[in-house]
């Protein structure tokens, strides 16, 4: 079964019953030339979980796009930051549309069979997504559709191609279901905030159509929905655990530590479950209901902070709806690096550190369509004890992708072009406290690490979350969340800009959707924090530095012809590495001919730029050369001018008499002097000794012709020009002389 739509340019067709149907849901998506499959399973055995685990993985094949991966095995490598935040985009949209009770383990799986290159695999994965899991019998609140809405020119552009994404002016992955928006990220060079609600609306316009087409698909082959065991937990607990503990949990709000509020809490649940298992007579029912109890307490501190919130106003740490937290920050905070920033609000807090280096330390990512490389990037780490906690340290997930992403895509409008700033720019965002919003605190100390290292970054940039408490019409907009907020919240909206305009947004929620008005009512309330988050910035470190850090490589740049590339390099780059290793200079090439020298010391870059130039000099007519006599023949010597380049002294210009023969005046090896009289087309080079009068000199074309040598390749020599030198015709010829010993 089949069904197909005009979306944006291209068709999107759905298909199923053709493959993996041993899955519990699976689909065949093609939009354009890019096809992926998805298929889904949810597991049949109950489950005890507290939690619903659910699992998403997109995977890219190299033989999408017609390569075999350049790793070792030839296999494809583990998911690259691409793949990682594609699953990380199509979770944020589909968990809060399973039931709150289902924590059967379920995994969807998305493979990109073929990519056209042209459009990006990330929409046709969600559509896939939902269209597998709505068909199934696994519990799922869908359809949901998804589209990247674009800006070129003024106009929207449905799922922009990636030429179209690099020309514009904004990128947004929006999905949602047929009422309401489910979620939003993406970046915008600085545009304005009803501008970035347009966008999402015509997004939304579109998704209401994809999910149509889905539910003409579920009409067609679409699974009644299995029966799970939902939950049940004792009323009579539940009335017992809300006496005991209500009031105590109610005297927690308005702390305004972390740690003194979650150390009351903690203590509350351990007198309670005391009270409560102490009560229990069958010993086996001790962990159920521990586990219940538990369950209970978090639901009403759930309930009590929302109520709090939208009764009073009151949040959990006793600020209003609108307040930003305590900010603080300094800059050069650490000695030796390039530029650092400590960004603190509230009890959230970043160390953040900038580092230029050279084009050869530019990121290089491997995708579909070939290697992206660049020359600003962001690294977020999480350590455990920013939260105070015991964990196993392991390698970037995919949240600290995703929080590294979404920081490096808000500043990066910002940043100058490389052009106008040689160098490559590494930063780094070490959390080392968090109560919430930690990639946007991250946004605030990038921007004060990159000003405190002399980045002239054209505006700076501030970040700042908002939540969304709602029950039924109440709804409160929360401005810069803390974690329990965030945890117990129905929305995050992350929005990071400068004063002009927003650079990215990020927008998850755990409800149904939301309208775009509310949408509207949000970005401009975390508008007025960012701007009050940029003036406390301004007032810490409002320009760039004037100079780089001492520490920093100096960065020189030449240009040579593009065609002395190769002589540069040298055969298996044996002649660049040498200039390298006895200078200690970075030599950086690019295809045009421009020769980047990075070093900390500018007599070794002066001398690199020297030697560099020696090798790829070009001659210049009228211009001296101290040569080396490298070949000689009847007709002239060829002198070795500048390496790899030798030029013609023809016999005619080695004196100012008759020379009877080149070896009378010079011989292999010997050193002379010369100046250039004449470059040809070929680009083959005429000499005469420095010491001959300017007026003295002849060019080829005076002399006749220019001699030729077939054994190097500048065919034969002018026989005349020979007879006249050596002052006799060809009749006159002395008979040649034969060698002693021969007979």
């Amino acid at each position: 079964m089949k069904v197909e739509m005009q979306l944006g340019s291209e068709k999107l067709s759905i298909e199923t019953g053709k493959v993996a149907k041993q899955a519990d849901g699976a689909v065949w998506v093609q939009y354009g030339g890019t096809v992926v499959l998805v298929a889904v399973v949810a597991d049949k055995r109950e489950s005890n979980l507290d939690f619903f685990p659910l699992t998403v993985d997109y995977r890219e094949k190299s033989y999408a796009a017609g390569r075999i991966p350049g790793v070792y095995g030839r296999r494809e490598p583990r998911p690259g930051g691409n793949e990682l935040l594609t699953a990380r985009l199509i979770d944020h949209c589909i968990r809060p549309l399973f039931p709150k009770d289902f924590q059967v383990e379920v995994q969807v799986m998305c493979t990109v069979l073929a990519s056209d290159q042209i459009h990006p695999a990330d929409v046709p994965a969600l559509i896939g997504t939902s269209a597998a899991l709505s068909i199934s019998d696994i519990p799922f609140n869908g359809p949901v559709g998804a589209v990247t809405i674009g800006r070129l020119d003024g106009e929207f552009c449905v799922n922009p191609t990636y030429e179209e994404l690099e020309k514009g002016e904004l990128e947004f992955f929006v999905s949602g279901t047929t009422d309401a928006v489910m979620s939003v990220e993406g970046g915008a060079h600085e545009v304005p905030e009803d501008e970035v609600i347009d966008a999402i609306v015509a997004a939304h316009q579109e998704i209401k159509e994809i999910t149509k087409l889905q539910e003409g698909l579920i009409a067609l082959c679409g699974k009644p929905t299995r029966d799970y065991k939902m939950k049940e937990i004792d009323e009579g607990l539940r009335s017992r655990i809300q006496n005991l503990a209500t009031g105590r949990i109610r005297e927690s709000i308005g702390m305004d530590q972390k740690q003194d509020r979650e150390g009351y809490l903690e203590q509350v649940q351990a007198d309670i479950l005391l009270e409560i298992l102490d009560d229990v007579e069958v010993e086996e029912d001790g962990p159920e209901v521990r586990k219940d109890a538990i369950s209970i307490l978090d639901d009403i501190e759930k309930e009590e902070m929302r109520q709090s919130i939208l009764n009073q106003g009151k949040r959990v740490d006793g600020r209003g709806v609108t307040d930003v937290r305590d900010i603080s920050g300094e800059v050069a905070v650490l000695p030796r690096v390039h530029g650092s920033a400590l960004f603190t609000r509230g009890q959230t807090q970043a160390l953040c550190v900038t580092t230029l280096g050279t084009k050869g330390d530019e990121d290089v990512n491997r995708s579909l369509i070939g290697e992206v490389r660049k020359y600003f990037f962001l690294h977020y780490n999480f350590p455990p004890y920013s939260t105070g906690e015991v964990k196993r340290i392991m390698g970037p997930g995919r949240r600290e992708i995703g929080h590294g992403a979404l920081a490096e895509k808000a500043i990066q409008p910002v940043i100058p072009d490389r052009d106008e700033f040689r160098y490559t720019i590494r930063a780094v965002s070490e959390i080392l406290e968090s109560n919430a919003s930690s990639s946007m605190a991250s946004v605030c100390g990038v921007t004060l690490s990159l000003l405190d290292a002399g980045v002239p970054i054209k505006k700076p940039v501030a970040g700042v979350g908002v939540g969304l408490i709602k029950e039924g019409d109440r709804e409160v907009i929360l401005t810069d969340m803390l974690g329990t907020e965030d945890f117990l919240g129905d929305m995050d909206f992350k929005v990071a800009g400068t004063q002009d305009g927003i650079t990215a947004v990020q927008m998850d929620i755990k409800i149904d959707g939301v309208t775009p008005d509310l949408m509207r009512r949000a970005i401009h309330q975390a508008k007025e924090a960012r701007l009050v988050v940029l003036d406390k910035m301004n007032a810490i470190i409002a320009q760039p530095r004037a100079e780089i850090s001492p520490y920093a490589p100096r960065i020189y740049e030449i240009h040579i012809s593009p065609s002395k590339i190769k002589d540069l390099i040298g055969p298996r780059g044996k002649t660049v590495q040498a200039i390298q290793e006895e200078t200690g200079v970075t030599i950086d090439i690019e295809d045009d001919g421009r020769v980047e020298l990075s070093s900390f010391n500018a007599e070794a870059a002066s001398k690199a730029e020297e030697m560099i130039l020696a090798i790829t000099a070009i001659p210049e007519v009228g211009k001296e050369y101290p040569g080396k006599v490298t070949r000689i023949t009847s007709f002239g010597a060829f002198i070795e001018i500048i390496p790899g380049q030798d030029g013609l002294l023809h016999i005619s210009q080695m004196g100012d008499g008759y020379v009877r023969q080149v070896e009378d005046v010079m011989n292999i090896g010997d050193e002379v002097a010369v100046r250039v009289i004449e470059i040809d087309d070929q680009g083959r080079v005429d000499l005469t000794l420095a010491s001959n009068p300017a007026t003295g000199d002849l060019t080829s074309s005076e002399r006749g012709g220019r001699p030729r040598d077939n054994r190097s390749g500048r065919g034969q020599r002018d026989s005349r020009n020979s007879r006249q030198n050596r002052g006799s015709d060809s009749r006159d010829r002395r008979p040649p002389r034969i060698p002693k010993g021969r007979f």
